[in-house]
């Protein structure tokens, strides 16, 4: 404060303002937050400071005052908040809301400031204040004569104000301009609710509380439904807590699961209210007629444990006055006219921006909190994201498995929650159900309800179980789930354990398959208990299950003794799934595209474990053979070994039976995920047990297939003449036993071959003639490899009209059908169209987008990456090392998907009229530089 300002002495009138939920403003507006809180300042000082008040203290938003006439001081406040209100702010969600709060009393400066109790006084005066309100004591409505023109005081009444033991008289200042309804002030005066108080920080859920604020404010009965562990509980008393002093009241949280008898709720709703039975009268009575004249919101918690009950209550205080409303939790609607449904999701595993997942900081919170408050380690950050998103973001999962992060590492812990059960209630003793019939009672029996208010029922054995049944429900995954499993009947229950064997989301038609019955009332049923979550799309609904209850469910069908005859049905459904990604509508044939079996590899992988682990080997290499191509074209090649040693241990265990036939194909496929995975040992070993396996069965098209990959190792091994004869000899034998098609993998190497070394001619010739056949092969024409060979002709003849056109059918296409590695041999063929046709920039950003996507698909260039690496050194000769690094790296940036767009707009060449279009002119062109043998082959 500048020793200028004249303090006022004697009777003071002190006046404090601040801003009313200025964090959450701030965080609202962002940067645009400063300049609101420039202009704030600047129309208080012009209004407050402006007039006869000292200016003490402005800190942030908040101002401290002092003037020596409480009328003048009421003036200004008035002034302040009609400015304020009529400020053309940048919109309406960011006008301040400024509260301010008045108190006269005596007092003298001392060394520039004021050391008395009348200041903290007046403070806690602005504290008890809403934004847009102007409180005073009633000291200053003593001092304040005359008041401002027009306005007026309204008496609030008495109030304590916090850290004083006297009350105090409030008044708010009431004037043209100014907000007149408010809630009550806030005090520490003692306000009516009973809502238990929470040991943890409520952590996220912004646009939940939102969301479910809105509806309580426009509906006067709302149900939160959702699976046991969800967060409805502590959700539903976060919102209330804010919203206690909108109902004078009162606010009050009835816990129903301590409730032994349906007829005990209505009891349990009055203890809570304070009221005890009348004579002669039904409780339910008394408790409509005491809540018909009041406005109160009463939260009933888990009303799954006395559904007909709740509803009853519920219906009765909503009908017997407009002031009651009724914020429910359950795991099942209370089925009541008016009221709104409200599902809680999971919380979200994804990041917002600017913000950790809502999931992923309540692990940390907890985390801390287990760890001895210590910070978590962000190296972990990955593993906590696996945690919550393998826990479906279930709280109450999350909660346990931060418990098991005192002993394990977040590493450790996802890779262990393959039992989820298991894992989560290590250590935690399950409870035991009650042992009898709870106790019943009607509105004759003699209740203490004193000690009903405190949770005490007549204490028969049964109560007792029930209600550490209540408490314990919560301490294990496992005790959570019994708790809705136990209300389900036979077929809803035989429906929620077969679900079990599915890995996500499924439809009604596949929910019939997997019957072989209408699941559609017992579907209902889970649906409505929340033990199944109804997702609705406009293709139809999804139904799947949370981790957490999935592995419940799984447990209860092994117990059942039904997982055999499950799961068996579920691995039929696969591959009957499977089977149809290949056909169209009409049932015929169609061209394969990939991303049709994107949807099904969560499925697949679910019934490969199975086949591998309980089930029929057979079966599981006919899945792995119809995932072949999937698993090479996203990079997972590792993974298809991993199954097929998997199955190949599954065999030697069972001694299942298999026909040389299928053990071909599968050494046949497992070869050619080898050379992919760069292991070209395996890929040889493979190959010869294919091809073994293929002479015994006497199958001339699969061994053609079989003896088609031959040519794979040598070209790995840089045996390249001896890989150019095999794939000759496999040709014209295909053709003299009329399987050519089957032999199309050598058609295909051959033209590589031909290619590299400077043949065009006779590859252009050996294409041409491969084209109808690989027309007629829907699970191969989606690939257009002719196509992509002869653009690679084209490009090594100069051919750029040629070229251009080839390579854009064959990326087209492979993006179109899900070619995912193929389409980036497409995309770096493009980019030396793109250099020889003289735009080098986009030629650079292609070259660097390819080998981002393959480096993700962790994949390497084969027999053409010596090519690709010749090129792109001619192209930083072109451009410099300075061009040609920034265009590479922003290609690198790119997603395939946006490369191939930048590709497929590359503008079609001049028909130049001396273009060669395959002719003689260029059929002795130079040949590509040879790749080097040590460089791995992946098929074009």
């Amino acid at each position: 404060m500048s020793p200028r300002i004249h303090l006022p002495s004697g009777w003071v009138t002190f006046v404090f303002t601040d801003i009313e939920g200025s964090t959450r403003l701030a965080q609202l507006l962002g940067t645009g937050y400063r300049p609101v809180l420039r202009e704030h300042r600047r129309l208080l000082r012009d209004t407050l400071a402006g007039t006869d008040g000292a200016e003490l203290l402005t800190e942030g938003d908040s101002f401290f005052l002092a003037f020596p006439d409480a009328s003048a001081a009421l003036t200004a406040c008035l002034t302040a908040q009609r400015a304020l209100s009529t400020h053309d702010w940048p919109h309406p969600d960011a006008a301040p809301r400024v509260r301010m709060g008045l108190h006269t009393g005596y007092a003298e400066p001392r060394d520039g400031e004021y050391a008395s109790p009348e200041v903290h006084r007046a403070a806690r005066v602005a504290a008890a204040a809403h934004g847009g309100q102007v409180l005073c004591s009633a000291s200053t409505a003593r001092h304040a004569d005359p008041l401002p023109a027009g306005a007026s005081l309204l008496d609030l009444g008495l109030h304590r104000l916090r850290g004083f033991d006297d009350r105090e008289r409030l008044f708010q200042l009431v004037a043209p301009g100014l907000e007149r309804q408010f809630p009550r002030p806030r005090t520490a005066d003692a306000v009516a609710h009973n809502l238990p108080t929470q040991v943890t920080a409520f952590i996220g859920r912004e646009t939940e509380r939102v969301e479910l604020d809105l509806l309580v404010r426009r509906h006067r009965l709302v149900t939160v439904l959702g699976a046991g562990g969800g967060g409805k509980t502590r959700l539903a008393v976060e919102l209330a807590a804010g919203v206690v002093e909108e109902y004078p009241d009162g606010v009050w949280f009835v816990d129903i699961a301590t409730v032994t008898d349906p007829g005990l709720v209505a009891f349990a709703v009055a203890a809570v209210l304070g009221l005890r039975p009348e004579p002669g009268r039904p409780i339910l009575d008394t408790l409509v007629e005491y809540a018909a004249a009041r406005r109160m919101l009463v939260v009933l918690d888990t009303c799954d444990a006395q559904p007909a009950a709740c509803a009853e209550v519920a219906s009765r205080l909503l009908a017997g006055g407009g002031g009651v409303r009724v914020l429910a939790t359950s795991r099942e609607s209370l089925g009541l006219p008016g009221e709104v449904v409200w599902r809680i999701p999971p919380l979200s595993v994804e990041p917002q921006p600017g913000r950790e997942a809502d999931a992923v900081a309540l692990l940390l919170d907890r985390m801390a909190a287990a760890r001895g408050g210590r910070p978590p380690d962000w190296a972990e950050a990955a593993d906590l994201r696996r945690v919550v998103q393998r826990l479906d973001g279930l709280p109450l999962a999350i909660e346990l498995a931060a418990a098991r992060l005192r002993v394990l590492s977040a590493g450790q812990l996802a890779a262990r929650l393959d039992d989820v059960l298991g894992t989560l209630d290590a250590g935690r003793p399950a409870p035991e159900p009650p042992a009898e019939k709870g106790w019943t009672g009607n509105q004759q029996d003699t209740v203490d309800l004193a000690a009903a208010a405190i949770g005490n029922t007549p204490a028969s054995p049964a109560h007792r179980a029930v209600q550490r049944s209540a408490l314990e429900r919560h301490l294990t995954m496992q005790a959570t789930v019994t708790w809705s499993y136990r209300t389900l009947g036979p077929r809803a229950a035989r429906l929620l354990r077969w679900l079990a064997v599915f890995a996500g989301p499924v439809d009604l038609p596949t929910v019939e398959w997997l019957l072989d019955d209408d699941p559609l009332d017992p579907l209902s049923v889970l649906v409505d208990k929340s033990m199944v979550l109804a997702e609705p799309h406009a293709s139809g609904s999804t139904y799947r299950m949370l981790d957490p209850i999935r592995a419940y469910a799984a447990r209860r069908l092994a117990e059942a003794g039904e997982e055999r005859t499950a799961r068996d049905r579920h691995v039929a459904w696969s591959a009957h799934a499977l089977a149809q990604a290949h056909l169209g509508p009409d049932g015929r044939p169609v061209t394969l595209s990939l991303y049709a079996l994107d949807p099904l590899a969560g499925e697949l992988r679910a019934a490969l474990r199975w086949c591998a682990n309980g089930g029929s080997a057979r079966t599981g290499l006919r899945l792995a053979g119809g995932l072949d191509q999937w698993w090479r074209e996203r990079g997972l090649s590792r993974e298809g070994r991993l199954w097929l040693f998997r199955l190949y241990g599954r065999i030697a265990e069972t001694g299942e039976a298999i026909p040389e036939a299928e053990l071909a194909a599968a050494y046949h496929l497992h070869s050619l995920h080898a050379g992919a995975d760069g292991e070209f040992a395996e890929e040889l070993r493979f190959s010869q047990r294919a091809e073994a396996a293929a002479r015994q069965a006497g199958d001339a098209g699969l061994l053609a297939r079989v003896l088609a990959g031959r040519a794979a190792p040598l070209i790995d091994m840089g045996q390249f003449a001896e890989a150019e004869r095999v794939c000759r000899e496999v040709i014209d034998w295909a053709q003299e036993q009329q399987v050519t098609g089957d032999a199309l993998f050598a058609i295909y190497n051959l033209a590589e071959l031909l290619w590299r070394r400077g043949a065009l001619t006779e590859a252009a010739e050996l294409l041409g003639a491969a084209r109808p056949v690989e027309a007629s092969r829907p699970a191969e024409r989606g690939r257009r490899s002719v196509d992509m060979l002869l653009g690679m002709v084209a490009l090594a003849r100069g051919d750029l009209v040629a070229a251009h056109e080839h390579l854009l059918v064959a990326l087209r296409s492979r993006m179109s059908h899900g070619y995912h590695g193929r389409a980036c041999d497409t995309v770096n063929a493009v980019a030396v169209r793109c250099a020889a046709g003289g735009d080098p920039l986009t030629a650079a950003r292609l070259f660097g987008a390819a080998q981002a996507t393959r480096a993700q698909l962790r994949g390497t260039p084969g027999i053409y990456g010596s090519y690709w690496l010749e090129q792109q050194a001619e192209l930083r000769r072109t451009l410099g090392d300075a061009a040609f690094d920034a265009a590479y790296g922003e290609g690198g940036e790119l997603g395939l998907e946006e490369a191939a767009a930048v590709a497929l707009a590359v503008e079609h060449p001049d028909l130049a009229a001396d273009s060669v279009r395959f002719g003689s002119a260029n059929a002795n062109a130079p040949a590509p530089r040879q790749p080097d043998p040590a460089n791995r082959r992946e098929r074009a």
